[in-house]
Parts: C-alpha cells; sequence; structure tokens
C-alpha cells in the first residue's frame, strides 16, 4: 500500500461525524509485558524475532474501528523489523485506507525510529517538522483533513525525555497550532498533565486538559499518564478511556469526538 494514497480527494467523510481516536506508542512490536523484560528483551531493539508479527497482528486487531491512529515506536524498515515497514503492515493489516509514517531517527539497516498515521479518511495535506532538542530525532506529524480555510489538524508527537527539550518541543508545537480553530494533538508526550511543560502548552494554545488519572505507563501496572489526546474546544468529547491490553510497555488511550460541521472538507 502506498502511502501517496494519503493525498486522494475521494472523501467519505462528512461534517458532523463522530469519530475513534487511538494514541498508541507500540513499542517496534516488542511486547514488553514486565519489567525484566527490559534486560531479557533488550535485544529485540536490534534482531528480528518471530513475536514481532504476532504482536503486530494484535495490534492491528486492536486499531481495528478507529478512525485516525497515531502510532509512536514502529519501525520503518530495518534489521530489527524484518525490513518491514510497520505502519505499513498494521494499514494492510487492519484495513485502513491512507497511512504515513515519519523517520525522525534513521540508523539505515539497523533502525529506523518512526511516528505513523493510520486513517480511514484522505487528508488535504501533511506536514512533518523537526523538533527541537540537544539531541536530535524527535519529530512531529502534522494531518490536515478538509478544506485549507477551516481544517480539522491532528498533531502527531513523541517528545524527548528530558524536560529541558520537552518545553523546547511543546513551545515549537503551540506556536503552530495557535492558528486553527479543529486541533487533535495526541502521542507519547513523556509528562503528566500536572508537568510544567504540559500546563505551559495550555497556556498558549486553547487545547483542554487532559482527563486525569488515565494511566498509561507501565502497561503491566500503570501508574503514570505519559500518553495522551488534546483537543480544541470546538471538539465534542464523547468518551476518552486507556485501552487495557498489554502488548507494549505503554497502554494505548482512546477517545470519541464529534467533529463540527463548520470544518469543510474537500469533496
Amino acid at each position: 500500500m502506498s502511502d501517496k494514497l494519503l493525498f486522494s480527494h475521494n472523501n467519505s467523510f462528512t461534517p458532523g461525524n463522530r469519530i475513534k481516536l487511538l494514541s498508541y506508542n507500540v513499542q517496534v512490536g516488542m511486547g514488553t509485558s514486565r519489567p525484566h523484560h527490559y534486560v531479557t528483551k533488550s535485544w529485540k531493539h536490534v534482531l528480528p524475532h518471530a513475536a514481532h508479527f504476532n504482536n503486530l497482528d494484535q495490534i492491528a486487531e486492536l486499531v481495528k474501528g478507529y478512525d485516525i491512529v497515531g502510532l509512536q515506536e514502529v519501525d520503518a524498515g530495518s534489521i530489527r523489523s524484518s525490513y518491514v515497514n510497520q505502519t505499513a503492515y498494521l494499514a494492510e493489516k487492519a484495513e485502513f485506507a491512507f497511512w504515513q509514517h515519519q523517520t525522525n531517527r534513521n540508523l539505515g539497516h539497523f533502525a529506523k525510529h518512526s511516528n505513523g498515521l493510520l486513517c480511514q479518511y484522505p487528508l488535504q495535506h501533511i506536514e512533518q517538522h523537526k523538533l527541537p532538542g540537544r539531541l536530535p530525532g524527535r519529530g512531529a506529524m502534522i494531518a490536515f483533513f478538509g478544506a485549507p480555510e477551516n481544517p480539522l489538524v491532528v498533531v502527531l508527537l513523541h517528545l524527548a525525555l528530558g524536560k529541558k527539550a520537552r518545553q523546547q518541543q511543546l513551545l515549537y508545537i503551540s506556536n503552530i497550532v495557535s492558528a486553527y480553530e479543529h486541533v487533535v494533538l495526541m502521542g507519547d508526550l513523556n509528562c503528566q498533565p500536572e508537568s510544567e511543560e504540559m500546563l505551559s502548552l495550555l497556556q498558549s494554545t486553547d487545547l483542554r486538559a487532559p482527563v486525569a488519572d488515565l494511566l498509561t505507563f507501565p502497561s503491566w501496572k500503570p501508574s503514570r499518564m505519559l500518553d495522551h489526546i488534546l483537543v480544541s474546544p470546538s471538539l465534542r468529547v464523547h468518551d476518552v478511556s486507556v485501552v487495557d491490553v498489554a502488548i507494549s510497555d505503554h497502554l494505548p488511550i482512546s477517545m470519541d469526538v464529534t467533529i463540527p460541521g463548520a470544518v469543510g472538507l474537500a469533496a
């Protein structure tokens, strides 16, 4: 399946639709579900293994039924993924019409650290941004649905581990999203709702604060909320929850929203 299909204008996404969103750090399909797996399964970061595909197939079953899915920690095709682009694999297995990936740290044959986007609706266009920080390798994928004058803007992120870098990265993103009325920001933000960098993002944009107590990490005994979906006030939220499925070291977060009729969508 070609990622060029993303730019098709055959649109079945009508204004006012209730849609299902999911954000999931899939950890390259490693299947970490216990603390000791960080040691015993560490070799899976660099070498292929059969369980990758079993885990990816489980993830594909999970994401079926969602309309827009943001993926973090997917591989774009290297030794460790058996040279399979995992975003494309999941799109085909889960029967998504469109997909795109963003490789932010390309280690050649050894690893291609990427974000991935799966969607059932075509895009008006997509932007890929390199995020600031002392260490390179973090990026944002920004997808625009609908007419250019009033789009739905979906921002997919995987932020840095360091607080200072996260502050820089969220400041960079806030300057972009502030220009749009209808925004979804999702991903592994590596910080909790009460963190200084998260509060700064909410103060500098009109994005809604994340719902409290949606613990996503670690998957086997969640104690931290590192994964988020934030939305503009123009999007009506019906439901938000953590999906209890321990395939990765993160749990996915799900949200149902209604897109307002004011959003113009391509014919």
